[in-house]
Formats: C-alpha cells, structure tokens, sequence
C-alpha cells in the first residue's frame, strides 16, 4: 500500500513554491516578462511551468515546513531576490529610455508625449521609440532567455535558505541604478553635443543679424540636426545594448555571490 508521509508533502510543497516564488518575482519586475500585454493568468502559467522544469535540477531545499513562520520568511526572501533581478534589467531600459528624454529635450519635442499603457503615464516620443527599439534588439539577441538563464544559476548561487538575507545586496543594486543618469547621458551624447554646437551657431548668427527671427528658424534647425544625429546613432545600438545586456549578467552574479546569509 502506497502511503505518503507529511514530511514527502512537505518536501514537494517546498520544491514547487519557493522557487515558484523567486521566479514570480522576477516576472513582477523584469520590463519584457511583466508587460501589460502579457496578463497575469499568463505569467503566473509560465512561472509554473517552469518552475516545474527546473525542480529536478535545483539545490536540495532547507528542511524547514513551508507552512511556518520561516517558511513563509524564506518565501518573501526569494520573492525579494527575484524583483531584484528584474529590477536589475529594469535599470538596463530605464537608462535608454532617459536617454530619449533628454535627447527628445534638447531637441525641442519634450511636448511630444503620449500615454504609454505599458508604464500607466506620458513618455515622451523619443524615449518610447529608443524603449521599443531596445525590446526588439533584446528579443533579437535572445535577452529573455539570458535573463531566465541568469535567474536559473541563481539558485545555485543563493540557494533558497532559512537566514536572513544581507542588505548588502540592496545597497548594490541601489548604486547599480546610478546607470540610469551615466548611460543614458553616455547614450543622448552624441545628440546633444551636435544641439550643442546649433545652439552655439544659431546664437551667433543671431547675433550677426538681430533682425534674424530666431523663433522662426530655430526649431525647425534643432529638430532637422537632432534627427540627423539620432539617424547616425542608431547603427550602433546594437552593440550598445549587447554591452548593457553583458553587464546586467555580470552584475546579477555579483549581487548574488554578494548575497551570503547573515553577512552584513
């Protein structure tokens, strides 16, 4: 007679939840898996699936009831260590989006805005057409599946445990959104110095001829050199975005080896 102790329950219980937990997470934060075109029903179905997939390769999970009191501890802590690996690639978009902002700034087409129904808010033209681009180019380089590959090596860095997790990964990734200003700036660089030198000529033949009407003249010249500049950018976006992409993978390494139990 075939009997099943509560101590087996326990352990597929704890094989299947934790890690539906950590990966759940993941999709909350991570900009392509919780798109608002994708619905909850959907994600919470993959999230099962492959939670369910990868359960026979994981670490051996804590001995510990999954209905306690630590046992729900360890469950926030891997639904913690999931947003922040989703958070991580967030920051990666939310610097190439910054970089539409202010190249969109400076090319006089910060009015130009729309609701956005994926962020609930306005965004500007430019900075939803670089965020597009960048979605397409992480599909196109197969980002999802390094983001979930990433995710999966996390187990076998961080296992789930029943210690507390260190603050120290939070701080990591709260220095890591600091990107969002360098890269974006680094990205919009090439728009704003060629606005910069117009503004500079627009200036001085302002100058030379005051009759000239700068009001006129201006926009139409700012919009016609930025988007001149922003066409000569856009080649090297690609590789622009491999080197974000590469970074991300390093980073979400080295936040979870920095992630030993206990350590402060």
């Amino acid at each position: 007679m075939l009997t099943i102790t509560d101590a087996q329950i326990n352990a597929w219980m704890a094989l299947l939840l934790w890690p539906f937990m950590r990966i759940f997470g993941l999709f909350l934060a991570d900009p392509f898996f919780s798109s608002g075109s994708i619905s909850v029903t959907v994600r919470v179905g993959f999230t099962l699936l492959l939670t369910v997939l990868i359960a026979p390769v994981l670490p051996a999970m804590p001995n510990v009831p999954v209905l306690s009191a630590v046992g729900i501890m360890i469950a926030v802590n891997q639904m913690i260590i999931g947003l922040m690996i989703g958070m991580a690639m967030r920051l990666v978009f939310s610097a190439v989006e910054m970089a539409g902002h202010v190249a969109g700034l400076q090319m006089g087409l910060g009015f130009a805005s729309f609701f956005d129904p994926q962020h609930n808010t306005s965004v500007p033209v430019l900075a939803q057409f670089l965020s597009l681009m960048t979605t397409l180019l992480f599909l196109a380089m197969n980002g999802h599946l390094i983001v979930l590959r990433t995710l999966i090596e996390s187990f076998t860095q961080m296992p789930p445990t029943a210690e507390p997790l260190s603050a120290r990964p939070l701080m990591l990734l709260v220095n890591q959104g600091a990107i969002i200003f360098t890269v974006g700036l680094q990205l919009s660089m090439p728009v704003v110095g060629s606005l910069l030198v117009t503004n500079l000529a627009v200036g001085v033949m302002t100058r030379a001829s005051p009759q000239l009407n700068i009001f006129a003249i201006g926009f139409p010249i700012m919009l016609m050199i930025g988007m001149g500049s922003l066409y000569l950018t856009l080649p090297a976006m690609p590789h622009q975005v491999q080197l974000l992409i590469d970074g991300y993978t390093r980073f979400v390494n080295a936040m979870m080896l920095g992630l030993p139990p206990g350590a402060r």
